[in-house]
């Protein structure tokens, strides 16, 4: 049974992208929150595009930044990125891989319902895999207009939002030139999710299922 919250002693997370910068991008804040209060905590990482490219050095150096003072294990593979549909096998064996190594606390993962078809493939994937946990799908602000109604929020301080938006800058330094990669995209949408749950700053989550323990 999953509780999520004060008191609950998280010591292993997951995190999977379908690209570099993904999980950064979708859950950043939320692991840099994360980590900060539980040195040592695991996280592994899965990224199934960018390996053996600059994009793949670029996804260690930010997750390492991103995790401070985490045992951090990252993997990142090399399917093509835009192709993971005709590469299920490949993907969902890579999934299976990691579930057997590890028995996570929460994983953060795309939505099911993103617009872009490697990240919604490789949500999709998750379930099959990890069926007694908690998994919360970030989302990715992009041009397709999918952002919808989040279920769940992670309230970010200024300090952590900040430095969330820096280390996007700092970190991925192959993706400054896209149009909607720049702070005011990312720090807009945190002050949105943060109104929405009554903080300054958010990142927010849709959950697919959610088991209760009301009794204690």
């Amino acid at each position: 049974m999953i509780r999520l919250g004060a008191g609950r002693n998280l010591a292993r997370i997951v995190a999977v992208g379908a690209h570099c910068d993904d999980i950064a991008i979708g859950a950043g804040g939320t692991l840099l929150t994360m980590c900060l209060a539980r040195p040592g905590i695991r996280v592994d990482a899965l990224v199934l595009s960018g390996g053996g490219t600059e994009r793949e050095q670029e996804e260690r150096a930010a997750l390492a930044a991103f995790c401070p003072e985490a045992e951090l294990h990252l993997t990142v593979l090399k399917l093509p990125d835009g192709r993971m549909p005709v590469h299920w096998d490949e993907a969902k064996a890579a999934v299976e891989e990691l579930r057997a190594q590890t028995d996570p606390d929460l994983i953060l993962a795309p939505r099911t319902d993103d617009a872009h078809q490697d990240h919604r493939g490789l949500a999709r994937l998750i379930p099959t895999a990890f069926r007694d946990h908690l998994v919360l799908g970030y989302e990715i602000v992009k041009w397709d207009g999918d952002l919808g109604r989040p279920a769940a929020y992670q309230p970010l301080s200024p300090e952590i939002a900040e430095r969330k938006v820096r280390l996007l800058q700092e970190h991925y330094p192959s993706q400054r030139h896209r149009p909607w990669y720049d702070r005011e995209a990312f720090l807009g949408l945190a002050r949105i999710r943060g109104i929405e749950c009554h903080a300054r700053y958010a990142e927010a989550f849709a959950v697919t299922k959610l088991a209760l323990d009301l009794g204690d």
